[in-house]
């Protein structure tokens, strides 16, 4: 693998940290299958990539894909305590709406950002681009992963997490439990939609059908961050998710520069056939390290 394809993984692996931060609310601490996620990826993309159009500030275009995000988690969660919807269900609801959102958005299938203003614009040239992209990326995932070890512990975190450890048992401590689901979906969805809007600045455009797959990526890289780094602190587990994003990245570009793949057969058109078996690998070894000590204790 050379240093430029390296880097790329490791762009990419930061983008999707904070899609595996945004899962991490959603799948462990609320105890809520999410598949909004990949309709809000693609939000976060189209909002922030319309308004960079539009001549707004490309920070502030994240802001505004950010709040997309938040309100498409809102929804989801609404639809759940307010009308009884099974979590799944909504969720798939949400996500099969936001596909005419994101068109009716962009106005079309694609929208190209090349020639325009991105966050990267002021620090990245034709001389560092393949590693300052990472670094600037690096910056926002570590302030996320702050403002997460912050928020968990604030009394509205420990809420949320009583919330998805026990949901009767927070009830009768008089927590709203609605209310945490809520403001839980809104951090996650927000989280992902960011990375979305920082995915189409580093691809030079957003695309209608980039979401595909994004709850399988940050679902894997929180399966492979929690079984590589195991920890009960919140500084360690958000940082495990971040670490596992990566990895997983860096593990689908090795697979397709691998020379032995290739020569039996395999090439980039196989890229989600690799991380359906790389998802099943990270699903199967946690199971079978546990049954290998098990078994070693025994004898």
């Amino acid at each position: 693998m050379s240093l430029i394809a390296f880097f790329g993984a490791l762009e990419s692996g930061l983008i999707y940290g904070l899609v595996a931060l945004g899962v991490l609310i959603s799948f462990r601490t609320l105890d809520f299958p999410d598949l909004t996620a990949d309709g809000s990826f693609p939000l976060g993309g189209a909002v922030a990539g319309i308004s960079i159009v539009a001549g707004v500030n490309p920070w502030l275009a994240c802001a505004f894909g950010m709040l997309a995000g938040a309100v498409a988690g809102i929804v989801t969660a609404w639809l759940h305590v307010k009308l009884g919807i099974l979590q799944l269900l909504a969720s798939i609801l949400v996500m099969v709406a936001l596909y005419s959102v994101n068109l009716r958005i962009m106005g079309a299938p694609n929208l190209p950002l090349l020639g325009e203003t991105t966050v990267f614009s002021s620090l990245v040239n034709d001389g560092n681009g393949y590693w300052m992209r990472c670094v600037i990326i690096g910056v926002v995932v570590i302030v996320a992963k702050l403002f997460l070890d912050w928020f968990y512990n604030t009394e509205t975190g420990l809420s949320m997490r009583a919330t998805g450890s026990n949901l009767r048992m927070a009830q009768a401590q008089g927590i709203n439990t609605s209310w945490m689901t809520i403001i839980g979906m809104a951090v996650s969805n927000s989280l992902i939609a960011l990375a979305g809007a920082l995915f189409v600045q580093t691809q030079g455009g957003a695309d209608i059908s980039i979401g595909i797959g994004t709850i399988v990526i940050g679902l894997a890289a929180v399966i492979i961050g929690e079984t590589i780094i195991p920890a009960k602190r919140i500084w360690l587990i958000t940082l495990a998710v971040i670490i596992g994003a990566i990895l997983y990245k860096l593990f689908i570009q090795v697979a397709l520069s691998s020379d032995t793949l290739r020569s039996i057969g395999f090439g980039p058109q196989d890229l989600n056939l690799i991380t359906a078996l790389l998802v099943v690998l990270a699903l199967v070894l946690p199971k079978a390290k546990n049954k290998f000590l098990s078994r070693k204790l025994r004898a």
